[in-house]
């Protein structure tokens, strides 16, 4: 009696599928290298470099001079307008999130609803995302001109002005942010809410919810993830200001709405003329971003593992 022996399983297809898993390998490397080089060039060389200026005594007109560590650090934490400009920054970053996040939320759940105006709204609101910063803070500065401005005569006949107090130069600026990026946290908001679904606002109002139970019970705590998104992207942009300070209020009246980036500013380029002190107060701001936002991140993590 014979017994049948069972073919050898052939192994050619095994240095194929090795192949085909390289091959598949290398395209996504291919793919990732372009972003990894712009990271790398346009964040992490000039990351080491700010981290060795603010190592060395670096001044702007001269190059390297010996190390200076930490001296440097001493001088960014000893300028004169280094308290205040922290906790101006601090005040303009509180003011101006809460600003964006409620009136991007009001004007999404504006143009939520199916009416006619609803495309025109949209637009009209998105339009000034579409303009330059820089280009709004000259606007507005030729708005708030007590001379050449639309409301110079009113401004001459009340005795007032928008940037002549510390008070009113900081609801001026936060109102040209808010004119400036509230349709685009708007937009953000709308994709959170057209992300909720139909079903869940049926059966609410079928429970006998009312429209405030509703907004508070499904339409927040489904929305958490885009207003942690908003949050994190308005604290990080607020903390980061300088162009509409630097154009619209020169940091005026009284040295009152001086920033902390627009201080790096002025320690590198006027003044002192230091790039030393002026990267590592640089590598300051940078540090207290990560911290911020870390802190951010986990809240608003556990405050979803809660819900």
């Amino acid at each position: 009696m014979t017994t049948a022996i069972a073919p050898r399983a052939s192994r050619s297809g095994r240095p194929a599928a090795a192949r085909r898993r390289r091959m598949h390998s290398l395209t996504g490397w291919l793919y990732a290298l372009p972003t990894a080089a712009f990271v790398v060039l346009l964040f992490l060389v000039p990351l080491v470099f700010v981290l060795v200026i603010a190592a060395s005594q670096w001044p702007l007109l001269g190059g390297y001079q010996g190390i200076n560590f930490p001296q440097n650090f001493t001088n960014a934490v000893d300028q004169r307008f280094f308290w205040s400009s922290i906790g101006f920054t601090l005040q303009y970053t509180v003011l101006a999130t809460i600003l964006l996040v409620v009136i991007g939320l009001g004007l999404a759940l504006l143009v939520q609803e199916s009416t006619r105006w609803k495309g025109f709204l949209r637009v009209a609101i998105l339009v000034p995302s579409a303009l330059g910063l820089a280009s709004a803070s000259l606007m507005f500065y030729a708005l708030y001109s007590p001379y050449a401005g639309p409301f110079a005569d009113l401004m001459a006949t009340w005795k007032f002005s928008f940037l002549g107090t510390p008070g009113g130069a900081l609801a001026s600026t936060l109102f040209l942010i808010v004119w400036r990026y509230a349709g685009f946290y708007m937009l953000l908001m709308l994709v959170g809410l057209q992300a909720i679904p139909d079903e869940v606002y049926e059966a609410a109002r079928i429970d006998g919810a009312s429209g405030w139970q509703i907004f508070r019970r499904v339409t927040l705590p489904l929305l958490r993830p885009t207003l942690a998104l908003t949050t994190v992207l308005s604290v990080t942009g607020s903390l980061l200001a300088f162009e509409q300070f630097y154009i619209l209020t020169k940091g005026q009246p009284d040295n009152s709405t001086i920033s902390v980036v627009q201080l790096v500013y002025i320690v590198a380029f006027q003044g002192q003329n230091d790039l030393g002190a002026a990267a590592a107060l640089s590598v300051i701001v940078l540090a207290a971003l990560v911290v911020i936002n870390v802190i951010q991140l986990r809240a608003l993590r556990g405050s979803e593992a809660d819900a």
